[in-house]
């Protein structure tokens, strides 16, 4: 059995202002990392603690470290060389770069100042910054230049450098809902299945939900389904392969009936199961049992 302290991995993401660590720190998120944005150098030793505490399940951490904590920026070479001393710790520093050019460009296209140059130039906030951060960089195992990245392409090397062969990141959520209840504000794609025969109308099918199989398989001997059923699993065969290749990390399907009971939850099962096949695949029911006054 593996000890709980060997498998305690902690990455470390500093580098330039605008180099990409939001991207990065939310890449290491969907892998299942433990994220802490802007931790100051100086508390990271009392972090640790919590970290090896026995009672967290606390395995995969990411840090951000960064200049937005000047001040405590000096404590970080001692807080680094601590970890250097825990054998129970996998400690990695991933240094996000780009050149000065694009980073210019970049601080322009947000409209925000430099931290090191809130008044001044941002040219000369990022000269300042190249040399405070200078031995940091090569202290650091893992540098990537984002000059000529997109988001996404920053997103695949992290996923591919710190992921694991068995993670699959893109996941697809199928979410039955009522309409009467209104629409779910987390979906990406909304169907609408109001059209079909409706199982509500069959007395003792009622109180029942789209789980049981007298219902399921009412709503699916209809020729009306099976054609819906095609032409939405053709759809979403193309469509889903090309959500996760522009780096999506989850898509939300929702399903909707009247009061979301029924024909969605049934819908949704049958879609979830279908595709889990090739994708995580995910199935909740939101207003299975409002009917009930649940």
């Amino acid at each position: 059995m593996v000890n709980k302290e060997q498998e305690t991995k902690l990455v470390i993401i500093t580098g330039m202002s605008g180099a990409g660590k939001t991207v990065a720190v939310q890449s290491f998120e969907d892998l299942g990392y433990y994220c802490v944005d802007n931790l100051p150098p100086a508390l990271l030793p009392k972090f640790l603690e919590l970290m090896r505490d026995a009672t967290n399940n606390i395995k995969n951490v990411a840090l951000v470290m960064d200049l937005r904590g000047r001040e405590f920026f000096d404590a970080l070479f001692g807080a680094l060389d601590k970890l250097g001393k825990q054998d129970w710790l996998e400690e990695h520093i991933l240094f996000l770069d780009a050149d000065d050019k694009t980073l210019v460009s970049r601080y322009k296209e947000t409209r925000r100042s430099h931290p090191l140059a809130q008044e001044g130039l941002p040219l000369e906030g990022i000269e300042l910054e190249r040399k405070i951060l200078d031995e940091l960089r090569g202290r650091a195992q893992n540098i990537i230049n984002t000059t000529n990245l997109k988001p996404k392409e920053l997103r695949e090397k992290i996923v591919n450098k710190y992921g694991t062969q068995e993670q699959e990141i893109f996941s697809v959520h199928m979410a039955s809902f009522g309409f009467k209840y209104g629409l779910p504000i987390d979906a990406d794609l909304v169907f609408d299945v109001r059209f079909l025969p409706n199982p509500h109308y069959v007395e003792h099918m009622r109180p029942l939900t789209g789980l049981n199989q007298d219902v399921s398989s009412y709503v699916f001997k209809w020729s009306e389904t099976q054609k819906f059923m095609d032409k939405v699993i053709d759809l979403l065969q193309f469509m889903l392969p090309q959500y996760r290749k522009e780096g999506k990390s989850q898509l939300v399907i929702a399903i909707g009936c009247t009061g979301g009971q029924h024909r969605s939850v049934a819908i949704s099962e049958h879609l979830a199961k279908h595709f889990s096949a090739n994708y995580v695949t995910h199935v909740s029911h939101r207003d299975i049992d409002k009917r009930k006054g649940h």
